[in-house]
């Protein structure tokens, strides 16, 4: 600054003329050694120090969290009503519905499947996410990227297809199993089964098959692509059906899918093609864990 400056400031504040409000309400400017002292480090191990403290840190928000959830949980549990009390939840009229219109209303000769796959159908898609879910959890865990690949040692394993005995047995037996896999999922709504025994069943052929056949010839039968996209599909045709009910109302009434006649293969509406939904998700997730496992990597 200017002598000239200085004087006229001199005389401005003399005289009472001087307004310093700008200059009071400014944001002071660091000292130079402080701004060097708060500017970012660039040493590794003041880098690496931070991390550790950092993860820490996460690991004990972890751990309080988890916590937390499992007091809300078991104190939830201790306020339940005891069991057999009138004031239960489940002592209501719902189960007496169940078993009184169930079929009528349903369609569907067995009670549970016209329970899990109509009246409260959105927890068993619940279900079958989880089975999905599961199964891309260990996809990625069991996925290698890079270049870092997992060196796994051959376990010592029983040729079943040298075997003359089991290999001609399961060629009847394979069949059989398919065939009655599938007869549990087309008759899960007039009799005890559905998707998860129906596709269980059929899982076990398959894996029967790749156990005898070996793994190469079983990839080669059933392909990954095939599996990601025949679930990806049994999943989405159930989201979307049960998306029917919101516009239709409770076993949708007044649509164009009738209950049928009870007793009849085609009847109970949708029960039967979101069984045969179920059992497919349940199928490809069995035998793909399977798969993984025995391979121990992708």
């Amino acid at each position: 600054m200017s002598k000239i400056d200085k004087d006229s400031l001199l005389g401005l504040w003399l005289t009472g003329d001087l307004d310093l409000t700008e200059q009071l309400y400014a944001d002071p400017l660091p000292h130079p050694e402080e701004t060097e002292k708060y500017q970012p480090s660039h040493d590794p191990a003041a880098a690496a120090k931070v991390t550790r403290y950092f993860r820490r840190f996460y690991n004990i928000c972890a751990a309080l969290l988890c916590m937390i959830f499992a007091a809300i949980m078991l104190l939830t549990v201790a306020n339940l009503p005891p069991y057999g009390a009138k004031d239960a939840p489940t002592v209501n009229e719902v189960a007496q519905r169940y078993v009184e219109k169930g079929t009528e209303e349903t369609g569907a000769v067995n009670t549970v499947a016209g329970m899990i796959l109509d009246y409260r159908a959105f927890d068993t898609l619940g279900e079958s996410f989880v089975l999905f879910t599961a199964m891309c959890a260990v996809t990625v865990l069991m996925n290698q990227s890079g270049k870092r690949r997992r060196v796994c040692v051959e376990a010592e394993t029983v040729d079943y297809y040298a075997d003359p005995i089991v290999r001609t047995m399961c060629k009847f037996v394979i069949p059989v199993i398919l065939v009655f896999g599938i007869y549990i999922l087309l008759n899960g709504h007039l009799s005890p089964g559905g998707g998860f025994s129906g596709g269980a069943i059929l899982a076990s052929a398959f894996i029967i098959f790749a156990m005898v056949w070996g793994d190469e010839r079983a990839q080669g039968t059933i392909r990954v692509p095939v599996i990601k996209t025949i679930t990806l599909c049994a999943l989405c045709f159930y989201a979307l059906s049960k998306t029917y009910s919101f516009f239709t109302g409770a076993n949708h009434l007044h649509s164009v899918i009738s209950p049928g006649v009870p007793g009849r293969i085609l009847s109970a509406g949708l029960i039967l093609p979101l069984n045969v939904a179920v059992g497919v998700v349940v199928c490809c997730t069995m035998y793909s864990f399977y798969m993984y496992f025995k391979r121990g990597e992708l």
